[in-house]
Order: C-alpha cells, then structure tokens, then sequence
C-alpha cells in the first residue's frame, strides 16, 4: 500500500515542477462489481453496487487535447450471493437469506485522456491493493429482516495486489466538473487458495479463477479550473 502513495505522490511532485497547469481534482461515485473468469457456476455472483472516491491529478501533455491522470481511489468492489429461499410448510414461514461479499482496494489508475470538445476518453493501467474484506449476511422471514451480521475475511487467502486495466468515456466542464462511465477489469485472479478445499458446487471452488469486474458512475472536479 505504501508503493502506491510513494507513486502517487512522486507523479505529482514531478508535474507540479514541469507544468502550472496541472490540476489536482476529486472523484466519487458508484460501483457496480461482480466478478468474471472461468467460473464452474455463474448463478452463484449477483452484481453489487458500491463506491469509490479519492484524488485526481491532471497532467496537461498537448494543450487540453491530451493529458495523463493519475488517480489514488479508495473503491468498494466485489459480488453479492444469489438469494437462498426456503419454506417450511407447517407453519408456512418462508425465509430467505442474502450475503454479499466487500473487497475494498486502494486503485492507481494512470490514465490517457484525449479531449474532444466537452467529451472525453480515458484509459490505461491500474494497480490495486486489497485493504481488508468482509461478508454480509441478513436473513429474513416473510420478507420481514431477522438478523443481520458482518465477518471478516481473512486477506492471507486473497492476493493483495492486483495488475488491471481502465477504460472510460464521459462530459467535462468549463467549471472544472464531469460526469463519466468507467470499466474497470483485471488481469489476474484474486483468490489464493486451493480449490480442491472446496467441494464442488461451492463459491470457494469458482473464486480460485474470479477476476473482479467493475463499472463505475463517476463525478469528478478539477480545482485547477
């Protein structure tokens, strides 16, 4: 986690020197994840919604036509669980319970953007570091929430760092604020463990070939406008 800041820190240092017109910003916004690969049982993953927010540094290259920006972003990724539903007939009660899974990452996205007019295109390399998980689980009866409970995730049976990719398009401002639409995926997978300590039909089975998966809603402000 500390490379990341050392990285982040040292791309602003380095265009504060060569450029004024670099531009620090702020960027929040929605998630929704899942995860992607070779995956035995897709039904299993439900998309989930989160969020992201963190800073922005905006690099002119050529003029306001093309720029680099490099991003710290705290993002709230994972999947939520199909529901599990059951009834027991003689007192009729159904029950169902719902689970979801939060990765929360530290993203270093470095990204090209090329301007036109007030639309832009984005993209480039992501590097990600895994801060902590935990699963959520509510259970009701006749729709009717019961309980509810949060546990944590042990991180040694995840990869801590995580090589990907950004992709996005979206409006800009004069005033310095946009709105844009961002995928963000990932090259490798996040589980480390042993599928074989699963049986077959389990999360755990498909997790060992998962890739997160990530299409973000973002709102952004350069306070360099």
């Amino acid at each position: 986690m500390k490379k990341l800041f050392i990285v982040f820190s040292f791309i602003i240092a380095t265009a504060s020197v060569a450029n004024a017109q670099s531009g620090l910003g702020i960027r929040v916004g929605a998630n929704l994840s899942n995860v992607e690969g070779d995956l035995q049982n897709e039904d299993l993953f439900e998309n989930k919604l989160g969020f992201h927010a963190g800073l922005t540094y905006n690099i002119p290259i050529v003029g306001e036509f093309f720029s680099v920006q490099p991003e710290l972003l705290y993002s709230n990724k994972g999947y939520k669980n199909s529901d599990e539903e059951y009834t027991i007939p003689l007192i009729n009660d159904t029950y169902r319970r719902e689970g979801k899974t939060n990765m929360n990452y530290l993203d270093l996205p470095i990204l090209a953007k090329i301007k036109a007019g007030p639309i832009y295109f984005e993209a480039g390399p992501q590097a990600s570091y895994l801060l902590s998980v935990n699963n959520e689980t509510e259970l009701y009866r006749n729709d009717e929430l019961q309980s509810s409970s949060t546990s944590q995730v042990d991180r040694d049976d995840m990869k801590k760092f995580e090589i990907g990719y950004a992709a996005g398009i979206g409006l800009a401002t004069t005033t310095g604020f946009s709105i844009g639409v961002r995928y963000n995926g990932s090259f490798n997978d996040f589980g480390d463990f042993n599928p074989e300590d699963f049986e077959e039909g389990e999360i755990g089975s498909d997790l060992s070939n998962a890739r997160n998966s990530v299409f973000m809603l973002t709102l952004g402000y350069n306070f360099g406008r």
